[in-house]
């Protein structure tokens, strides 16, 4: 009789009681007071890294899609775009010491072999993943294949390892080669759709193109056009970025909104996420082409955000100079992308936190608002919960990877620049920005 599948079973039943039972056991009232700007920073940091390390799942290291079952699906789905952001979170960790680098690499190989079996469709992994068996679980009826824009996330974060973990050990030597032999396998050029001049979201096995959605910006998918022009295997042209993504009705823009000027994207630029997923790794000080200052770009986007929730047009209640931030997160009758051309009062710790390196003053306003005022509500085992709304007197008890891993890499981008240096570091990232007409005039 084979044990193995009883033993995993076992051990993923026991781990997750005794989440429940850690998780019963947090009192948000005992939290840490009177901190200093740059403790508070480390405590929120590490808090929420937990959610990465501590709820990770137990066979793959890979992130769980959130802490609450979501479309009947229980604690089997790991989130691909979320794990990347997980894995530039477990490096911040190593480098802080609230984990050994030994203990990261080791979660590190654990994930890149799970990976490395995991199914794919041309290279490219899908959106969600059963955390022990590496199947692709649909995230939508017709979308059981490849996502190319979470796979873009992971391979940001995947990256950010091959250039961190650079020691000459069998385990760090895995490690990067494993990336690298999946980095390379990947069919960027496959995903024009026959060759058409811009990229498209999904392929499946199963229904091929079906889901039709061409990447057209501007919006959070600015990093799988770097990443497909990077390829040294199976590259895409210059013309797929110029006249795919930067053609649409939605990527100039140049207006102002509250008297901030907003270069690119949708009136008042659409939820902060779009200024947070891509620019993870990809470092945006001084980063310009054609189109942009990409630095200019999300900072006047946050300071559009924030200034809509200063002035509070719609009188939700709590929002205000230390309490602002609108960006993609459950809300208190679902989900929903919030912005302020889509507000309903629903607040998103992760849209001001992640902000850091574009509006420092303000985040540590909003950073020291959520946790010493509404600490009680929203501080837990895994940092702040996910959204909360005054106004229906509603906080989540839930936390998703998608939110909470940019808090712990954006922080560290505002404090060290850590990631962003791993990432610029590599040389197919340097040849792909330049191949695009990219242009670094600081650093």
């Amino acid at each position: 009789m084979n044990r193995r599948p009883l033993l995993l079973l076992m051990l993923i039943l026991l781990e997750s009681v005794c989440f429940a039972q850690k998780k019963s056991s947090f009192n948000p009232a005992n939290r840490p007071k009177n901190l200093s700007d740059s403790a508070l920073l480390g405590l929120v940091q590490k808090q929420t890294f937990n959610y990465f390390w501590d709820f990770a799942h137990p066979v793959s290291g890979l992130a769980r899609e959130r802490s609450n079952e979501s479309f009947d699906y229980g604690g089997e789905v790991v989130t691909t775009g979320g794990s990347g952001f997980g894995i530039m979170a477990i490096i911040v960790a190593s480098e802080r010491g609230w984990i050994t680098r030994e203990q990261a690499a080791e979660r590190m190989n654990k994930i890149v072999k799970f990976l490395w079996k995991a199914d794919a469709f041309h290279g490219v992994f899908p959106h969600w993943m059963n955390g022990e068996t590496g199947k692709t679980i649909r995230f939508g009826r017709k979308d059981d294949g490849a996502d190319i824009v979470e796979s873009s996330f992971l391979f940001q974060g995947l990256l950010c390892a091959r250039q961190y973990f650079t020691k000459d050990n069998v385990m760090e030597r895995e490690i990067r080669d494993r990336v690298n032999w999946m980095w390379n396998e990947i069919e960027w050029n496959w995903f024009t759709k026959d060759g058409q001049e811009v990229l498209y979201w999904h392929w499946s096995p199963n229904n091929g193109w079906v889901m039709n959605f061409p990447l057209r910006g501007f919006n959070e998918c600015l990093i799988t056009y770097v990443l497909a022009a990077s390829a040294e295997h199976y590259p895409v042209t210059p013309a797929v970025y110029h006249r795919g993504w930067a053609q649409s009705d939605f990527f100039r823009n140049g207006k102002e909104f509250y008297g901030i000027k907003l270069p690119l994207g949708f009136d008042y630029g659409g939820p902060l996420f779009f200024s947070h997923y891509s620019f993870l790794g990809l470092d945006p000080r001084g980063l310009k082409d054609q189109y942009a200052d990409y630095w200019e770009q999300n900072r006047n986007h946050t300071l559009i955000n924030r200034e809509h929730c200063v002035r509070n047009p719609n009188k939700f209640k709590g929002y205000g100079a230390n309490c602002w931030g609108l960006t993609a997160s459950d809300t208190y009758n679902g989900y929903n992308a919030h912005s302020p051309t889509n507000d309903f009062g629903t607040i998103s710790p992760t849209a001001a936190l992640s902000a850091f390196p574009y509006t420092p003053e303000y985040s540590m306003q909003a950073l020291k608002h959520f946790y010493y005022d509404l600490g009680d509500k929203i501080w837990g085992e895994y940092g702040f919960v996910d959204a909360f709304n005054e106004t229906q007197n509603w906080y989540a008890s839930s936390y998703l990877a998608i939110d909470q891993g940019p808090i712990v890499v954006m922080i560290e981008n505002y404090r060290t620049g850590l990631l962003w240096n791993l990432f610029m570091s590599c040389p197919e990232v340097k040849n792909g920005l330049k191949k695009l007409g990219f242009e670094r005039t600081t650093r």
